[in-house]
């Protein structure tokens, strides 16, 4: 019997990015509005695409079919 291949998840794949290597990468949140009360050091840091690890990126890779 064949195994079931899993759809891709769209709403997933624009949220994150595979890179070539296999690392996840995601954009920070708290950007969007009311930037004004946060410092400019937190802003160009969540600015930087942060890395996923452990379990969730595995569950992460699955669903986006890589």
């Amino acid at each position: 019997m064949k195994k079931k291949k899993l759809k891709t998840r769209k709403s997933l794949v624009k949220r994150f990015r595979i890179t070539k290597k296999g690392k996840v990468l995601f954009r920070g949140s708290h950007v969007r509005h009311l930037r004004r009360k946060k410092q400019k050091k937190q802003l160009r840091a969540q600015k930087v695409p942060q890395k996923l690890h452990g379990r969730m990126q595995k569950k992460i890779k699955k669903l986006a079919g890589k």
